[in-house]
């Protein structure tokens, strides 16, 4: 990351790990075939695809009160304010300004487990959201068509390259110029198009609206906020050509995260100066979405040999059927980059939010307190890294099987997914590789 004020997250070496890495990567990749054949022999009818859930009416009564709606307005407004006054008017030191901190771990990372747990709840404390419906407007113009997500895609690029590529990005004063003119253009688009902007060109909306499918709380047709089937949910990802630009991007910076920590990549780019890193790592960067979106379109094309059934395909075509399974996939290699990462980089945000703005306060008594680096030992965060990763790939294997009873008969149906299932096993072997090896 470009994150500096700690070594990098993950494990570490290869010597970290409980067990030898070839047998990680083995045995990974054999859960991941035995839940195919599994599935392949006991599961021939679709069953998330028109599940709805049970009604939460008590719960939604608390949810969507005015009072709960505007205390989550009013709390995403004061999040955002704080984060611009400490990155604007606080420390220019890294290591003294919570500001990197609570962008790259606080909200970054932490928009994993408040989707997860909670569900689609970030819309409704979304300040950019919040501060656009200030302006009022008797109409708005139409969005462009075929638009699809590719703002979102276009921002999230933005963002990660920022955390990825750009040496500076834990600077913050980077920081305040990305997150103020991120909250620039948004808001702007948000009064010109009105609030369907944010569903589809707000990167951070939608990264954590398609996490949220896989929360247990949802909302049906009827916006009615429901108990379901994390599954169900995560069938309704929208089968948009953005949507899977969206999710190779997240699976190809996640890769290009772990090549740029190998030793090999350090030994060839150690040595380059200021004006090289960026254009070196950029190109990194784009190589391994490109590398990750070819693998996935591959995949999902190669099962058109077998007959689909009528109706049964969205816009984006079979690319877009399976996107949904990239979903677990993309939170399982998030939660083995970031998890000891967000534990350790978590406290020193929380430490420093004690004095946001670098004058010699102590809002919250912590004293001279640090970060506690003993409470996670190496085996804890490899099992955490490894289970991660092959859970994320069960699941998605499971989500692709269902799609795939939707849309092929059963005579074809194993035939029929043997390029995606290729294409699981080759994303968890690399990505159990990538988080393990130095």
């Amino acid at each position: 990351m470009a994150l500096l004020l700690l070594p990098l997250h993950g494990i570490g070496g290869r010597g970290d790990l409980p067990v030898p890495l070839w047998l990680a990567v083995y045995s990974a990749v054999a859960a991941v075939a035995v839940s195919f054949f599994a599935l392949a022999a006991f599961w021939s009818k679709p069953r998330f695809e028109l599940t709805t859930g049970t009604p939460l009416r008590r719960l939604r009564q608390v949810v969507d009160a005015r009072p709960t709606r505007w205390l989550l307005k009013a709390a995403g407004l004061a999040a955002l304010a704080l984060l611009l006054g400490a990155s604007w008017f606080g420390s220019s030191s890294p290591g003294l300004n919570p500001a990197p901190t609570w962008l790259y771990v606080w909200i970054w990372v932490g928009i994993i487990p408040l989707s997860l747990l909670f569900g689609p709840v970030w819309r409704l404390a979304n300040p950019l959201r919040t501060l656009a419906g200030l302006v009022p407007r008797t109409s708005y113009r139409l969005l462009p068509d075929g638009i699809a997500y590719w703002p979102a895609v276009a921002g999230l690029f933005g963002f990660l390259w920022l955390e990825l590529v750009y040496p500076e990005g834990s600077q913050p004063l980077v920081v305040a110029t990305f997150v103020t003119g991120y909250a620039l253009v948004n808001v702007a688009a948000g009064i010109i198009y009105g609030p369907r902007w944010f569903a589809v060109g707000d990167s951070f909306e939608v990264y954590a609206e398609v996490l949220a499918k896989l929360s247990p709380l949802g909302r049906d047709h009827q916006r009615h906020l429901v108990l379901r089937n994390p599954l169900a949910g995560l069938a309704t990802v929208p089968q948009e050509p953005g949507m899977v630009g969206l999710l190779c991007l997240l699976l190809g910076s996640t890769a290009f995260d772990g090549i740029s920590r190998w030793s090999a990549w350090s030994s060839l780019t150690g040595e380059l100066g200021p004006a090289a890193h960026v254009p070196v790592y950029t190109l990194g960067l784009l190589a391994a979405v490109a590398l990750v979106t070819a693998l996935f379109l591959l995949a999902a094309r190669s099962t058109g040999s077998a007959r689909i059934r009528p109706g049964a395909l969205g816009r984006a075509g079979l690319p877009g059927a399976f996107v949904h399974s990239l979903v677990p996939i993309a939170i399982g290699y998030a939660v083995a980059h970031y998890f000891s990462f967000a534990m350790f980089q978590g406290q020193e945000g929380l430490l420093l939010a004690t004095d946001p703005f670098g004058r010699g306060w102590d809002l919250f008594g912590v004293g001279n307190a640090r970060i506690d680096y003993a409470f996670l030992g190496t085996g804890l965060i490899a099992a955490v890294q490894i289970g991660a990763i092959v859970l994320g790939h069960v699941l998605g294997v499971v989500s692709a099987h269902d799609r795939a009873t939707h849309l092929f008969r059963r005579r074809q149906l194993r035939r029929a997914q043997y390029p995606m299932l290729a294409a699981m096993v080759a994303f968890t072997a690399g990505g159990i590789a990538l988080v393990t090896a130095s």
